[in-house]
């Protein structure tokens, strides 16, 4: 696997991004990590894509370690500094996918690049924001978003006195975090190491326009759901099946919102079949 690399941007920015490398020929898999994360490929994700010949890339969004911070960004605008890199390494198509935060930045990419895109996966992705105070309904703990949307310098302020609730996770969330995706944790600490600004930022574009259109996204969708997630609740899988036009969803019950990550493997045996 190779280590974390660096790309400059047009605008001057870096951007941190990741790459397993592989054969020539190797298909590859965009994978966008949740917030907070550095973007490194963890080794789950990294062993399930290897079993399959996939090359994994990952691009820290701006304000995470290693990539300049872009405030006032958009879902899209992340998206486009993961272009710069694809385009910079020469990948033509892909398939693309993301867990929680980085499940819209999947779609996203996916509608700037829908002749690229082969494939999608998200993994407890969030909905658009759609103005309503049901959009909010079922999360433990929605303070941060909700502080976002008076902006970024108050979404910062609310991370000076944040703490993370510990009955976002359910015991089979905790137990998964022990387990097979211990990496998960260990990275998320890392990601928020050097302050909250990726974190805040994140948030500030989840809950305003992303800057896409959602039904730009011509490539089939899997939508992986814990039925049990108190982080993003099953309601906002609903609503992005209803606004994507080649999107299927599958619900997982028992599942929270970090076990539904164990479903990783089969979610890109389904990808594989649609290349």
């Amino acid at each position: 696997m190779t280590g974390a690399q660096r790309l400059r941007t047009a605008d001057g920015r870096d951007v941190r991004y990741f790459d397993t490398g592989g054969a020539a020929d190797a298909p590859v898999l965009v994978w966008h990590h949740g917030t907070p994360q550095t973007g490194a490929v963890i080794e789950p994700i990294a062993v399930e894509a290897a079993s399959r010949g996939l090359r994994v890339i990952s691009v820290a969004r701006p304000g995470y370690p290693g990539s300049s911070a872009r405030p006032e960004r958009s879902v899209a605008d992340a998206a486009t500094d993961v272009l710069a890199v694809l385009d910079a390494l020469g990948v033509g198509g892909f398939l693309t996918a993301g867990a929680s935060g980085g499940g819209p930045h999947a779609l996203a990419l996916a509608a700037l690049a829908a002749d690229r895109a082969a494939a999608v996966v998200t993994f407890a992705g969030l909905a658009p924001f759609d103005r309503s105070p049901d959009w909010f309904s079922g999360m433990a703990d929605p303070g941060g978003l909700q502080s976002a949307l008076a902006g970024r310098q108050a979404r910062l302020a609310y991370a000076e006195t944040a703490e993370f609730e510990p009955d976002s996770f359910t015991a089979r969330d905790y137990e998964t975090l022990s387990g097979a995706w211990a990496a998960l944790g260990t990275d998320a600490g890392l990601g928020a190491a050097e302050g909250p600004v990726g974190e805040a930022d994140d948030d500030v574009a989840y809950v305003s326009p992303w800057g896409i259109e959602l039904r730009a996204v011509r490539s089939p969708v899997l939508l992986v759901q814990g039925g049990a997630d108190r982080v993003v609740p099953a309601t906002h899988a609903a609503a992005l099946l209803e606004r994507l036009p080649h999107a299927e969803l599958w619900i997982r019950p028992r599942d929270g919102h970090v076990s539904v990550l164990t479903a990783l493997g089969v979610a890109l045996d389904w990808m594989r079949a649609q290349q």
